[in-house]
């Protein structure tokens, strides 16, 4: 019978596809001190499972890295407590990175280092921009550089709740910036408001750092207490509004951030599990687990900033759920925290047949039943190969066919997804200006050979990026079918440094609609899951439906309507849709709300269309108005029902989910 110690040896070390090591083949675990056998009492606080577990004493710290400006050197992880001294109070991403304009020659660049597109002009993007969206670069608006401190509401202070929050000994602040932050996740009325006003009309009152499990459960049962409001902060990555804070709550509202969470308590090589904190970024539980050799392969488009709690409160998918699957699909064990008591199983295995699943009544509860605290995950060692493709295709049905016919086969490349003509043109905007006069020579042929021998049509072709993980015999076996399969859906194979830009270029996507916001673009994404025989359908009619509604509110300039199947499943596939206008021409009325006018429009023609309310971004506030048509009267009230019994004060009254 093997040791814990035994258990917690790090896996061998493996290469990628060209022989080069990939990681590092010589790295061992750091020494751990022998296990204990936990038997945890009803009254016990251990971060192991209700009945006997196997467990070590010491946690596996994160190693200390390189200072970050703006970051507390002490601290763990890759979030410090004042977020916003790293991050955007009121955009994207971080504050060194993100596109920008020459006031003078109008040249976009993208800023920092952290990218692959980092401090290099964009050339094409400037024309893009200007064609696409009829943009004028000279006309920059004004918006809100720093908060409007003056104006942020004052707290509502519960002088009870705070003599017993002391006695919790945590870092607690009511710094109007550190409220502000926390206010408030992605949705575009969120960052409109924030550029305009510089504030929300109602944020938290407090915000608490827990450091690990045994802390939420007192701040928990003193908030029940005291009947003051408690909602969850993991990234702040929302795009649901299911971090805003109802506007007509009259208690105290406590923002409780799980960014000190953040450590892996436990690696099982054996049965490779980990077992973590629920506040880990996931650019951080994956660069830990890297360190022997394992990952979970969750990776989010959100995936440099959200965080493993979040991924479990909103039932997350990732890129590469083909071979890793989605965070259910993930989930072993977890840990939740409501205020009559934790929420867990007793035991770690592959399955239970014990009624209906706990889990997943945690699963997509998005804050509103109590705090998920731990969590045990599926890990997998780490790929021995690596390897990008992209194929263009003469049209998006031929490239849906493909997808289609990947999916039938059961074939299992990490991430296959399929960008229709418009974000085919997007990301070759995104293309840096060439590094060499050869460079610029080759993209001119490829381009020639495509066009003129192949008879493609540029306003009409699309590709597929491609990104393919196991063993080298793996990955060619399934390269060479995929390319069979696009073969015959007339696609040409495009290479391995487009696959790899376009699943790069997902990160940085996501900074562009600052840019927009910048020269009066409101822009948004939204999702949805489909069966393969609606899958055309959605895509054709959900783009007719925002062309109408984009002629019924007025809008003159041209807006930018694009769609892309980003995962597949045997029955069905996840389509992503985007849509962006320009307000400066031609609106009248405020343009955020004619914007969510056109979506809810789109989200009904899907839903007629037999899409779903979310694939992966959840509910929140935004979509609870279509929950009940589905799930259904009698599922809404076992919802109800559950939400009642776990929370009968209220103490997680986010507004989520339901009134």
């Amino acid at each position: 019978m093997s040791t814990a110690k035994e258990r917690l040896t790090a896996i061998s070390g493996h290469v990628n596809c060209n022989s080069k090591s990939y990681g590092s083949s010589s790295q061992t675990s750091p020494e751990l001190e022998s296990p204990q056998p936990l038997i945890k009492s009803p009254s016990s606080s251990s971060s192991s499972l209700s009945s006997h577990s196997i467990a070590t004493n010491n946690s596996i710290q994160l190693e200390k890295s390189k200072p970050i400006p703006g970051k507390d050197t002490n601290e763990n992880g890759s979030l410090p407590y004042k977020r916003h001294k790293l991050l955007k109070w009121n955009g994207w991403g971080y504050k060194d990175s993100g596109f920008t304009v020459d006031p003078n020659c109008h040249d976009i660049t993208f800023t920092g280092d952290r990218y692959k597109i980092g401090n290099r002009k964009l050339p094409l993007f400037k024309k893009w921009v200007e064609s696409t969206l009829s943009v004028d670069l000279s006309n920059k608006l004004t918006s809100q550089c720093q908060p409007d401190i003056e104006n942020i509401a004052k707290p509502i202070i519960n002088e009870s709740f705070m003599k017993d929050v002391k006695f919790i000994n945590i870092k607690t602040s009511f710094d109007p910036e550190d409220r502000l932050f926390r206010s408030h996740g992605h949705c575009l009325h969120e960052i409109f408001k924030l550029r305009e006003k510089g504030t929300l009309e109602r944020i938290p009152d407090l915000v608490v750092w827990p450091r690990n499990h045994d802390d939420v459960v007192k701040l928990v049962r003193v908030a029940d207490k005291n009947d003051v409001v408690i909602i969850p902060y993991g990234g702040g990555t929302s795009v649901s509004g299911a971090l805003e804070c109802p506007i007509n709550e009259k208690r105290m509202i406590v923002s409780l951030d799980t960014s000190k969470m953040n450590k892996i308590l436990w690696i099982d090589h054996i049965n490779l599990t980990a077992h973590a904190e629920a506040g880990i970024i996931g650019q951080d539980l994956e660069a830990q687990l890297a360190k022997y050799n394992l990952c979970t392969g969750h990776e989010p488009d959100s995936f440099e900033f959200s965080s493993l709690g979040g991924w479990v409160a909103t039932r997350a998918s990732g890129m590469k759920k083909n071979v890793y699957g989605n965070i259910e699909d993930l989930l072993i064990h977890v840990r939740m925290v409501s205020s009559i008591g934790t929420i867990e199983k007793n035991c770690n295995v592959p399955r239970i047949s014990s009624g209906p699943d706990i889990h997943h009544i945690i699963l997509g509860s998005e804050g509103t039943l109590g705090v998920i605290t731990e969590v045990t995950l599926k890990v997998r060692p780490l790929p021995e190969c690596k390897r990008y493709n992209s194929i263009v295709f003469p049209c998006f049905e031929d490239g849906y066919k493909f997808m289609r016919e990947v999916a039938r086969q059961r074939l299992k490349p990490a991430s296959v997804r399929l960008m229709d003509n418009q974000q085919f043109i997007f990301g070759q905007a995104l293309k840096p200006e060439a590094d060499s006069i050869w460079i610029s020579m080759k993209n001119f042929f490829k381009k020639l050979y495509i066009t003129k021998l192949k008879g493609f049509r540029v306003d009409e072709m699309c590709v597929a990026t491609i990104l393919m993980e196991g063993t080298i015999e793996e990955v060619e076996t399934l390269e060479n079918k995929l390319l069979d399969i696009s073969a015959s859906n007339n696609g040409l194979a495009a290479g391995e440094e487009n696959g790899k830009t376009g699943y790069m270029l997902t990160f940085v996507i996501a900074y562009i609609r600052d840019i927009g916001l910048d020269y009066g673009v409101v822009a948004e994404s939204f999702e949805t899951s489909v069966p393969w025989d609606r899958c055309l359908d959605v895509c054709n009619n959900v783009k007719d439906c925002i062309t109408r509604q984009v002629k019924k509110y007025g809008i003159k300039k041209p807006a930018l309507i694009t769609c892309r199947i980003t995962q597949t499943y045997d029955c069905g596939a996840c389509v992503y849709f985007y849509f962006a206008f320009n307000y400066l021409e031609g609106v009248t009325g405020d343009p955020v709300d004619i914007y969510h006018a056109i979506e809810n429009a789109a989200r009904d023609e899907i839903i007629a269309c037999g899409g779903s309310i979310s694939h992966h971004h959840g509910v929140g506030k935004v979509r609870k108005k279509w929950l009940r048509e589905t799930v259904s009267d009698t599922g809404l009230g076992v919802m109800k029902a559950i939400k009642n019994y776990v929370d009968p004060n209220n103490v997680f009254a986010n507004g989520n989910l339901m009134s």
